[in-house]
């Protein structure tokens, strides 16, 4: 009887919750080659293809679906054995703070890779106005905090970059201009749209909240709806049925700056390696922003 090495379900369950071989091999800690032979080893075990080659990205067959279901109701069994008979890890709960929602997916799939690698670890995260992660941060209420503000650092940041604020629409959006410029937003203390309204009140520019929302994803179906425009960081605009207004009739918005924080004192390694894991979820579209934008710098006339 042909027995099914466990280690070869849990790769392919990485693969596909991940959507990657390189996301994969990184949560599990092993080479892309490795990943790419254990795949092929459990294929030909099973006799069958599990991944569909003839589409673009992470696609599974037929039998790949049925294979996925059963793998995890296998891991999930052998998780439980261990943690019954196997010696007992303390699990410990790192709490996670941000400004907003809109650096959630890349946040939670670093928690996954990072729990890959760290099971005994649990995670909490929130949203919160800069002002309150500081405070919570400093009064070690959180391990973790990932922020935006218009100026540079207030603490040591354990990773700190720039973004550039762009003016986000429907394609279908038009403006009046005798008319306050309608706006998206996550309400009147987001940076965001602070941001936009002392830029257009610099151009003797009114503005209008008409539609304020917590979630990013309503805020995106807002804007797709013809509600009004916002102002995001370039890199972050990939919401389905929105564009950049690169030539919007509209004030160019200011840069701000994003930073990574620890609390201080205590065991650093675990914040810092959680750290480092959210930050490399986020390089990425802050690499894809700044090509971006040395791409419009090159092209503007001297």
């Amino acid at each position: 009887m042909t027995n099914i090495p466990i280690e070869l379900l849990r790769t392919l369950i990485a693969v596909v919750d991940l959507r990657s071989f390189t996301k994969a091999a990184q949560s599990l800690g092993v080479t892309q080659p490795a990943v790419s032979a254990q795949i092929k080893r459990l294929q030909g075990l099973l006799d069958t293809d599990l991944l569909d080659k003839s589409v673009p990205g992470v696609s599974l067959t037929s039998a790949g679906e049925l294979v996925v279901n059963y793998a995890r109701r296998l891991l999930s069994i052998n998780d439980q054995i261990l943690d019954v008979a196997g010696p007992r890890r303390t699990a410990r709960t790192l709490r996670i703070g941000a400004t907003g929602d809109f650096t959630a997916a890349e946040i939670s799939l670093a928690l996954a890779c990072f729990h890959a690698r760290r099971p005994d670890l649990r995670f909490v995260v929130h949203s919160a106005p800069i002002d309150a992660l500081l405070r919570n941060l400093r009064e070690g209420d959180l391990d973790l905090a990932v922020w935006v503000s218009a100026t540079g650092p207030t603490a040591d940041a354990r990773h700190y970059w720039t973004e550039e604020l762009v003016w986000v629409r429907s394609p279908s959006m038009r403006l009046d201009p005798a008319r306050p410029v309608p706006l998206v937003s996550y309400g009147e203390e987001c940076l965001f749209t602070r941001s936009a309204i002392a830029a257009l009140n610099e151009i003797g520019r009114g503005a209008e909240l008409v539609f304020t929302g917590s979630s990013i994803v309503g805020l995106g179906a807002a804007v797709a709806a013809d509600f009004g425009v916002m102002a995001l960081p370039r890199s972050r605009v990939n919401i389905p049925g929105i564009a950049i207004w690169e030539d919007a009739p509209l004030p160019r918005l200011p840069e701000i700056f994003g930073g990574i924080y620890m609390r201080p004192g205590g065991e650093q390694e675990d914040r810092e390696q959680l750290a480092d894991a959210i930050a490399e979820g986020l390089r990425p579209r802050l690499r894809a922003s700044s090509a971006a934008r040395t791409e419009r710098a090159a092209a503007t006339p001297a």
